[in-house]
């Protein structure tokens, strides 16, 4: 398996709505299991497709993060939240693809996600627990969305700064 470089902020990459994937072959079989390790490497419990830099609506998450288990770790293709409802902070909220920042997040309570498993099987997911939060996050970034886009202004002025200048710095 191979690591995957992971896209970060402001990369303007990050802000692109993907394409569906159209062909299930093995270069998203390969991009799929290459994902999981990148996600599991970078401790994650979920990564898109476009944070490693592929236009392709394909995620991967792992539902039960630090338990080893191999059958745990999921991909979705061509998800697309169906139906949501209710309201919950996801407290503490992370992304790989935003280093060293963590928020309060406003989500739904619970959502029905549709999509298809690397095998091309249909999938439907009724979610009100902390999978619903990371689908929800993954979604997102298939969306173009980031999870900085859903915090206070303030709270994103303040975390653009840190990176322009850490950007600055390394000039």
């Amino acid at each position: 398996m191979e690591k995957l470089d992971i896209v970060t902020y402001p990369d303007k990459f990050l802000k692109k709505t993907v394409a569906p994937v159209e062909n299930i072959n093995e270069e998203i079989q390969t991009l799929i299991n290459n994902m999981c390790y990148t996600m599991h490497q970078a401790q994650g419990v979920g990564l898109a497709a476009i944070q490693v830099g592929y236009d392709g609506s394909l995620l991967v998450y792992d539902s039960t993060p630090g338990e080893n288990n191999p059958d745990s770790v999921k991909a979705l293709i061509n998800p697309r939240i169906i139906k949501s409802e209710g309201s919950i902070i996801s407290e503490n909220e992370g992304c790989l693809s935003v280093p060293d920042f963590r928020s309060d997040v406003k989500r739904c309570a619970a959502v029905l996600v549709e999509g298809v498993d690397r095998e091309g099987n249909p999938v439907r997911l009724e979610r009100d627990d902390f999978l619903a939060v990371i689908l929800q996050h993954e979604i997102d970034h298939l969306n173009g969305v980031l999870f900085i886009d859903r915090i206070s202004v303030l709270k994103r002025q303040l975390y653009k700064k840190r990176v322009a200048k850490q950007l600055k710095n390394k000039k």
